[in-house]
């Protein structure tokens, strides 16, 4: 997804309006499902340009904690000042590269920004709701349904040799 910013950059136009797919990288995101919608746009105010994109990323993934199906859309907001490349230097290219997006030749690749925004803020872990409770360590069962029966207190068994030093009602052997 390429941008040609050249009737912006000879003042003819203050707008453009940003309305696109764009299609997951081959081996970079399993679990995005399909084509990212972009929506956004870049506008000139007196030479200042200024890029705001947003991006509706579907996926398909897994619970982290029961390993229930989970989907929906992830959003991820992109903001950059867009200038050309002759009008910064090194330093602050180097010093201020998430703050620019640069347009070589004319043209912005804003789909090489927004894969990497995406890449960068895709959560690496996704949950079926905040409180979801997960399996039991012991046989498995989803605790979504309930207890399952297993004793929810186990001691570590290299510790069970000090059980013995204490009678049932906590007082120390003689």
């Amino acid at each position: 997804m390429v941008l040609d910013m050249r009737p912006m950059l000879r003042g003819e136009t203050e707008r453009i309006a940003i309305d696109d797919r764009l299609p997951p990288e081959p081996g970079a995101l399993s679990e995005m499902s399909g084509d990212a919608r972009i929506v956004g746009e870049v506008t000139d105010r007196a030479g200042y340009m200024r890029l705001t994109v947003t991006a509706t990323v579907p996926y398909r993934a897994v619970c982290a904690r029961c390993l229930d199906p989970v989907e929906g859309d992830f959003p991820v907001t992109l903001e950059r000042t867009v200038a050309t490349k002759d009008t910064l230097t090194e330093k602050q290219l180097e010093e201020n590269v998430d703050e620019y997006a640069v347009i070589t030749d004319g043209m912005l690749d804003l789909g090489a920004l927004m894969r990497e925004e995406i890449l960068l803020n895709f959560p690496t872990r996704f949950l079926c709701a905040p409180d979801c409770p997960g399996l039991c360590p012991k046989c498995g069962k989803s605790l979504k349904d309930g207890k399952c029966g297993c004793p929810e207190h186990e001691p570590d068994p290299r510790l069970a040799i000090l059980g013995t030093l204490l009678d049932r009602d906590g007082t120390e052997k003689q």
